[in-house]
């Protein structure tokens, strides 16, 4: 996975875990979850939307 191993990974953590401290991590983890959640929904929405054809508006009477 783009050349990062263990022993990289785990400095990541500990970075991570010095810079918001332990009670922030399932904070995070929670809005950054949200976020992609959303982001995988608005993807799904578009190619739905650019998928179907176009509505023929019906002639008025």
């Amino acid at each position: 996975m783009f050349g990062i191993g263990m022993p990289e990974l785990l400095i990541i953590l500990v970075i991570i875990l010095i810079i918001f401290g332990v009670g922030k991590l399932p904070e995070i983890g929670s809005a950054l979850g949200k976020g992609i959640k959303n982001f995988k929904k608005t993807m799904n929405d578009n190619n739905e939307i650019a998928n179907q054809p176009p509505k023929k508006e019906e002639e008025k009477k």
